[in-house]
């Protein structure tokens, strides 16, 4: 496979006209200050009246044509109504006008030619002009002309005026650059809007005891368990030890739930009577919204549920009336824990779910989407082939789409969203897709799925506070052929802080709520969680109107992103001999130094040992005001610009066919022979687990190289001057007595030990990794 150029894959660093002000950070007071200023012609109809009758039953079927050079647009049109009422928005780019003249007319509809009724003029040179947060343009009454400039019955009610995507009526208006959109549900696929992710909630389901079961085979001792279901969410515990009418468990389930609750939590206590048969002995339904809320460890009081049985009568089930057995449980949403639906490693949110556990936010993060150049043909349409693109952006709850421009490859969208930020160590998402879903088709295009582009993510933290970055970021997209660059995309990014002391404090906090660390969840519940988290998400999201598709909400929240790469884990190994290679480098220059092979230095390192032998408490202060004069002296060659995705690190420029075909091969495997097939998922499912922990020893040795990096730059300043003080005061006090305080504050008794991780463990977790750059 031929290796694209590195520069193909490169960030770059662009100087745009933002909102008529300066990019070189100075902080701009406009509303829309993150992106190029996008002048158009807005058109309002709002209503007609008196409109005369002009087919043979004396009805009047109206509608109202805007047209400007070639650009035309229309209004739905009413039946048998001579005073209709449209309140509809048509915008014009300012880039795209060809003509002089605004002509608006109004027809009647007919079935074989449509009846012209009467126009009205604008000349374009006599637009008035309206700039946010001026007042909307009030519309006027026009009075409706024939073919010849004559006055004739009916008037039509409209505005006309010259504004930019800041107006208020520009997210709903019909554009002129989708004018080849059709239908109701083809249109509203192209417009911008907001989603909000539904809040999600832990279920424990502690289920402890049963009492006076009743099973239909009374010779046997019962094999009971008991099965809770939550919408697509099953879960079972295990058979019960003590096998009798009375059997106890004493374990917790833990689901899934989202605001608003839809579906009730089911549970079935079963009997195995045989291996592929269970005897239902019992089952209750419980509404979430009459669940006990916790928002703290302390536990709950646990209550007694009556269990129903159906029988089938007739071919109908009803329910048996008998002496009602009962089940012991503790059941509560937990709003303490921070559900994951993202990757840790590029997480956006990670706040409790409960709101009163929330922390004020620490300021402000404003994305301008501007433009993409150079993007690859998606689909063929017409015998040609054509992109219509939009962007996806993702931070926290709330998500952001753009408008989709319509066959460009070169589309600008010059549009500005913003978030409130709790946390500075989180990554927003931006994805850029091809619109599948126009024309009026909705979700009858044959199933077709809007095809990924590309991605960006960028971790706040590698920011500067109140600096607009302005970058061209490369779209990469990794398929069975190998790494494609899909084109660049250009955006703008500020983030805002409200209070420096704030953001300080929050290195030296937990990176996720209290509970996750007084009550954590294993690995495998979380893996578990998380996938019925983002099934939820995509799930309610692809209902919203326009829906935000499954395979967009999917791809921004990296699902399947744990399943078996080869080329990920040769990433990983790769990463790890980077972090290594500087105490490699020591040892090899140490081994240079015992060697005698430059005697000048070897002379100095024997009086520097000598010195420090003799003058033990000289050897701390010494490391901390070394590591402080490599930080200073690094920071000349802080990094300038956010992080992107990296070919090179995720070995994705040179990767093996073979590989590629493995990385992309179904899961199970699709080859023929049972054997192979076998040992091959073993295989891919053992060097996932293997992957994974390898990728966490990475970041762990990324994240000390980050100390002195200014990858962060308010984390390696905070790290800078505590080396500073550190060095001073450890110059003033006792070797001896630093000694004993560290050993007896290892060796402390539990009883002084805090279950919540130490500031420096929770300074350390928040430090950057290169894992934002992993494709």
């Amino acid at each position: 496979m031929q290796r694209p150029p590195m520069e193909d894959f490169s960030l770059k660093e662009t100087k745009p006209h933002l909102g008529g002000g300066k990019v070189t950070g100075d902080k701009l007071t406009s509303t829309y200050d993150l992106v190029e200023q996008m002048q158009y012609l807005y058109v309002r109809v709002v209503k007609a009246k008196d409109l005369p009758a002009k087919d043979v039953t004396g009805s009047c079927d109206p509608y109202a044509e805007v047209k400007l050079g070639n650009y035309k647009g229309t209004t739905r049109h009413f039946e048998k109504k001579s005073n209709p009422e449209w309140n509809q928005v048509f915008a014009f780019s300012k880039d795209r006008l060809q003509a002089s003249m605004l002509e608006v007319t109004v027809k009647d509809k007919d079935v074989v030619k449509d009846d012209f009724i009467g126009r009205v003029w604008f000349d374009l040179n006599e637009v008035p002009k309206r700039v946010p947060p001026d007042s909307p343009l009030a519309p006027q009454w026009y009075r409706l002309e024939d073919r010849h400039g004559n006055k004739v019955k009916g008037e039509l009610m409209l505005a006309v005026w010259m504004g930019t995507q800041a107006d208020e009526a520009f997210p709903e208006a019909w554009h002129s650059d989708a004018a080849a959109v059709s239908g109701a549900d083809g249109l509203a696929n192209i417009r911008s809007k907001v989603y909000l992710s539904p809040k999600l909630w832990y279920l424990r389901v502690n289920v402890i005891e049963a009492q006076d079961l009743m099973p239909g085979d009374k010779t046997r001792f019962p094999e009971v368990f008991v099965r809770a279901i939550l919408g697509n969410q099953a879960l079972r515990t295990r058979i019960s030890m003590s096998k009798s009418i009375n059997p106890m468990w004493n374990e917790d389930l833990m689901f899934v739930a989202a605001e608003p609750f839809e579906e009730p939590l089911i549970l079935s206590v079963e009997d195995r009577v045989a291996p592929n048969k269970e005897e239902v002995l019992g089952r209750c339904a419980i509404p979430l919204q009459y669940v006990d809320r916790r928002l703290d460890h302390k536990p709950i009081n646990s209550r007694w549920y009556n269990l129903e049985k159906h029988i089938i009568v007739d071919g109908e089930k009803k329910k048996e009336i008998k002496f009602a057995s009962r089940l012991h449980m503790r059941v509560c949403l937990e709003g303490g824990y921070h559900v994951l639906d993202e990757s840790t490693h590029y997480s956006s949110d990670l706040r409790p779910t409960a709101k009163q556990l929330w922390k004020s936010s620490i300021g402000v993060l404003e994305l301008g989407i501007l433009n993409a150049q150079g993007l690859s043909p998606m689909k063929t349409k017409d015998g040609r082939a054509t992109t219509d693109a939009y962007c996806v952006a993702k931070y926290g709850q709330k998500w952001v789409r753009t408008r989709t421009i319509i066959d460009s490859f070169t589309p600008k969208w010059n549009e500005q969203y913003t978030w409130e930020v709790f946390d500075p160590c989180t990554v927003i998402t931006i994805g850029v897709y091809d619109n599948c879903h126009l024309h009026g088709g909705g979700d009858k295009n044959g199933g077709a799925k809007d095809s990924r582009i590309g991605k960006v993510r960028i971790r706040l933290s590698t920011l500067e506070t109140d600096r607009v970055y302005t970058h061209s970021y490369p779209l990469l997209v990794l398929g069975p052929n190998g790494v494609k660059k899909m084109g660049e995309i250009h955006l703008a990014v500020r983030f805002t802080c409200s209070s420096l002391l704030n953001m300080m404090h929050m290195y030296s906090q937990p990176l996720l709520p209290k509970m996750h660390y007084i009550h954590p969840l294993t690995v495998t519940q979380l893996d578990s969680l998380r996938h019925q988290a983002t099934q939820i998400v995509s799930m309610r999201l692809s209902r919203a109107e326009p829906p935000l598709r499954k395979e967009v909400v999917e791809y921004m929240l990296d699902v399947g992103s744990h399943m078996w790469s080869m080329r990920r884990s040769k990433a990983n190994f790769f990463r790890i001999m980077g972090v290594l290679s500087g105490l490699i480098a020591v040892g090899k220059w140490f081994d240079q130094i015992c060697n005698w092979k430059n005697p000048i230095t070897t002379v100095l390192i024997h009086i520097l040992f000598l010195i420090l032998v003799l003058y033990p408490e000289l050897i701390l202060p010494t490391i901390f005001l070394y590591l402080f004069l490599i930080g200073v002296w690094y920071y000349r060659w802080r990094p300038r610009h956010p992080p992107h995705m990296d070919t090179r690190l995720s070995c994705a420029d040179n990767v093996h066919p073979d590989e590629l075909d493995e990385e992309f091969d179904t899961f199970p495997t699709s080859r023929q022979n049972d054997m192979v097939r076998m040992r091959y998922d073993r295989l891919r499912s053992i060097a996932g687990r293997i992957q994974t922990v390898v990728g966490d020893l990475a970041t762990q040795g990324e994240r000390l190289q980050s100390l002195l990096s200014w990858r962060d730059p308010r984390a390696t300043a905070l790290f800078v001057i505590f080396c500073l003080v550190a060095a001073i005061v450890l110059y003033v006090t006792p070797f001896q007595v630093v000694a004993l305080l560290a050993g007896f504050y290892v060796l402390r008794h539990p009883r002084f030990r805090h279950k919540l991780p130490s500031v420096p463990l929770n300074f350390f977790r928040r430090l950057p990794a290169r894992t934002d750059c992993m494709l």
